[in-house]
């Protein structure tokens, strides 16, 4: 089977959609999510997606297998708060290994299923990683801005309990995504890195950070520019945005993303703005049509989907995907 970096050259590379918005879709209750392991537990476990991994394994095995069948190429974990930082908000720090392993695990089986009805269209497993719910360079408290409600090594505990589940249960890609201080993404790269030396993998690694607005910046304030730097220290697979944005906002910062790195390029953009309630509007073929200047342009190696899209828009997307030859670009050890 070719490898990604052989493949990422010859076309793009399509990631699937939310996977929030799959859940919202089943309509789960509180009883859903306690399962029948989880009915004594302390505090509410309602709205801890991740949880659903074990206690809705069939639910997260079938979202997976509609975005294979959409065509994706690459599917994310169920695992985007499994660190212990984000299962503390509901008591279950101790079960962050098992998250991790069994979403890598449910994800691998159902994309080792579709690669072997077609092998030469193999699937791959991105072992989702969160920024945690905490900011390591910036204050939660405006009275008392020199505060941080974690550190930088507190990060990097979490990271590598979350990234060795994930490995162990068969993540071909690490994804390091929804960036919004880079402060925090540099400790899960640097958790990366340290396993990958003391461990010998050879796994490869995607950042994608955030934009949260028409400043053109992160939360913590870096530029596209400033931020591509920060993280281009050791080799990546790809660098790009995902979240806050749509398409058509998410266009001139990706371009400017394109225009300077040697890496590849990815890009999974929200389904448009949401409504006054919190929901996304834009079909599957208005985003189909905003992506395809993304590939018309040679911007990206690598397009899907963030809140608020579905398995039709990651079937458009691939369409306009599969008529297009990716972005080209050098591979490279890091940026000097």
């Amino acid at each position: 089977m070719k490898g990604l970096e052989s493949i990422l050259k010859e076309r793009i590379l399509v990631l699937d959609g939310a996977m929030g918005t799959m859940i919202q879709a089943y309509g789960f209750k509180e009883d859903d999510f306690r399962g029948s392991r989880f009915q004594e537990h302390p505090s509410p476990l309602q709205g801890n997606n991740d949880l659903l991994t074990l206690t809705q394994p069939e639910a997260i095995k079938a979202i997976h297998g509609k975005y294979f069948e959409a065509g994706a190429d690459i599917v994310e974990t169920n695992t985007f708060s499994s660190t212990s930082i984000g299962m503390a908000d509901y008591q279950m720090e101790d079960l962050v290994y098992e998250l991790n392993y069994e979403a890598a695990s449910i994800a691998k089986e159902v994309a080792d299923a579709f690669t072997a009805k077609e092998p030469n269209k193999p699937r791959f497993v991105a072992g989702s990683i969160g920024p945690t719910n905490r900011t390591a360079s910036m204050s939660p408290d405006v009275n008392d801005p020199g505060f941080r409600a974690v550190t930088f090594e507190d990060l990097v505990v979490a990271y590598k309990e979350q990234v060795e589940g994930l490995v162990a249960g068969g993540a071909d890609i690490l994804l390091v995504e929804t960036v919004f201080d880079t402060l925090n993404a540099k400790a899960a790269l640097y958790a990366i890195d340290e396993l990958k030396q003391k461990n010998h993998w050879e796994i490869p690694i995607m950042v994608s950070g955030t934009i949260t607005d028409a400043s053109g910046r992160t939360l913590s304030g870096q530029t596209v520019e400033a931020f591509a730097v920060s993280v281009s220290h050791i080799p990546l697979l790809s660098i790009g945005f995902n979240c806050a944005l749509g398409a058509d906002q998410l266009y001139p910062y990706l371009k400017r993303l394109s225009d300077l790195t040697p890496f590849a390029v990815s890009a999974h953009p929200n389904a448009g703005l949401p409504n006054a309630f919190g929901a996304y509007d834009q079909t599957a073929e208005e985003m189909r049509d905003l992506i395809k200047n993304y590939v018309d342009n040679k911007l990206v190696n690598i397009i899907g989907g963030c809140c608020g899209t579905t398995p039709e828009h990651i079937r458009l997307i691939a369409e306009v995907a599969q008529q297009s030859s990716p972005r080209l670009y050098k591979k490279v050890s890091h940026v000097q």
